[in-house]
């Protein structure tokens, strides 16, 4: 969890994603999770089309939400094995809260579809850190469930696509560093 907010650099050198399955409560209430959410929406968005959506899945939709994995991997893997089940029950149920990020792109307009993927891709990172500068962790996944028709058919329809699942709250765990890319092989100068 970050704790000293007095520079923003300092956040963003301490950005860390959480494993979802490690976040624990407290979470943000619903006035802090409001605030996170409209922090998420403040992201470059060429033409203001506001390519994303997100919706919010409380715990007492988890059930429900644990049901829909279970009915969308079955279609999909007609003898599902016990271990899988156990995940996808696991994944409906991990951290205190959870935003299912959605692609909610302007068809035909003259922005590039391509600009509004950056700006989803930027509001759910958004989300991310203002999660974190609120005291919180985060984590964001996507795996089978965000390329499933039947949970898309839940949050939103086609041409919409499941940006990913966001999952918010404390984490148990201390977050790990992970490799990031030697700076020189990633940018470079123009010649």
């Amino acid at each position: 969890m970050f704790n000293d907010l007095s520079s923003p650099l300092a956040l963003l050198h301490s950005r860390r994603s959480a494993r979802p399955r490690d976040l624990v409560a407290p979470g943000p209430d619903a006035d802090q999770l409001r605030e996170i959410l409209g922090l998420a929406m403040r992201v470059p968005d060429h033409g203001k089309l506001h390519p994303w959506r997100f919706v919010h899945v409380p715990q007492d939709r988890r059930a429900d939400f644990a049901a829909l994995l279970d009915r969308a991997y079955r279609a999909d893997n007609p003898a599902p094995g016990r271990l899988e089940l156990e995940a996808n029950e696991r994944f409906a149920h991990q951290a205190p809260e959870l935003i299912v990020a959605l692609f909610s792109p302007t068809e035909g307009h003259k922005i590039p579809v391509w600009e509004q993927q950056l700006s989803c891709g930027a509001a759910c990172f958004n989300l991310e850190l203002a999660a974190i500068a609120s005291g919180f962790a985060a984590g964001w996944v996507t795996g089978w469930a965000a390329y499933s028709p039947i949970v898309l058919a839940a949050f939103g329809q086609p041409p919409e696509r499941i940006a990913g699942f966001l999952f918010l709250g404390t984490s148990s765990q201390a977050l790990e560093e992970r490799a990031r890319p030697e700076y020189d092989a990633v940018v470079s100068e123009w010649r």
